[in-house]
């Protein structure tokens, strides 16, 4: 590819900065929320707004292994994280009012993450397969080491709403949008990001939950025993007849 489009799908792909902070602010502010719910002191705030809200970008540049974290070189990110802590730390009972806000809020930060760590996947050249990887775990990386420090099994590995399948969906539609397709960076990323967030309201409204492991041969031998007194009957009558 030569330079010069090189450079014009990176300007295309660059997300606004305004974007990227709001997206930082909402994800520092449900981690800092479920630090103030469960009572913790104003380092475990911080910490769990640091990690929602960096957690994810910082696991996808320490993968993609292209210099510093881009959280410990842009100047704002920190300071922003530490702001939205102290307002979840003064501010939590009123904030804990907007549930139904937070969680559309939520849903769309989810795509907004998707789509940058997807999109920066493939400024790195890497393959469809590692794309959607770096792009669910941006997504998903945040609330992971959440729940590590809150020392609980992983939200996006348990039953319930969509999280990390919807980030997955999202990152798979990214790169098919944006490869075999040829469509352009911020179509596909507006595409992307209303898929994603729209998988995760719908699935919190709706009650949907991501599948579980099944066992096909023992569903199946099941219902070959559920069937078969049935048969058993229906040959025993025919033999009175």
């Amino acid at each position: 590819m030569p330079v010069v489009e090189i450079l014009a799908v990176t300007e295309a792909l660059r997300v606004p900065a305004a974007v990227d902070l709001t997206a930082i602010v909402i994800g520092a502010l449900t981690g800092g929320l479920l630090a103030a719910r469960e009572q913790f002191a104003v380092s475990g705030v911080l910490l769990l707004a640091v990690s929602t809200g960096l957690g994810g970008g910082l696991i996808r540049d320490v993968l993609l292994a292209d210099g510093p974290p881009v959280a410990l070189t842009n100047t704002a990110y920190l300071p922003t994280v530490a702001v939205t802590a102290a307002v979840t730390f003064f501010f939590s009972g009123w904030l804990s009012r907007l549930t139904g806000l937070l969680v559309v809020l939520d849903a769309v930060t989810l795509g907004f993450f998707t789509v940058i760590g997807a999109q920066k996947a493939q400024l790195a050249g890497l393959p469809s397969a590692s794309v959607v990887f770096i792009g669910t775990v941006t997504a998903v990386g945040g609330a992971v080491i959440r729940d590590v420090l809150l020392a609980q099994r992983a939200d996006i590995v348990q039953p319930g709403p969509y999280n990390a399948v919807a980030a997955l969906i999202g990152a798979a539609a990214l790169t098919v949008l944006a490869g075999p397709v040829g469509l352009a960076p911020l179509p596909v990323a507006a595409v992307v990001i209303v898929l994603v967030a729209g998988l995760r309201v719908l699935s919190v409204w709706r009650g949907w939950e991501a599948p579980v492991a099944v066992d096909l041969p023992q569903r199946a031998r099941s219902r070959l025993v559920s069937r078969a007194p049935r048969s058993r009957t229906r040959w025993q009558l025919r033999r009175r007849r």
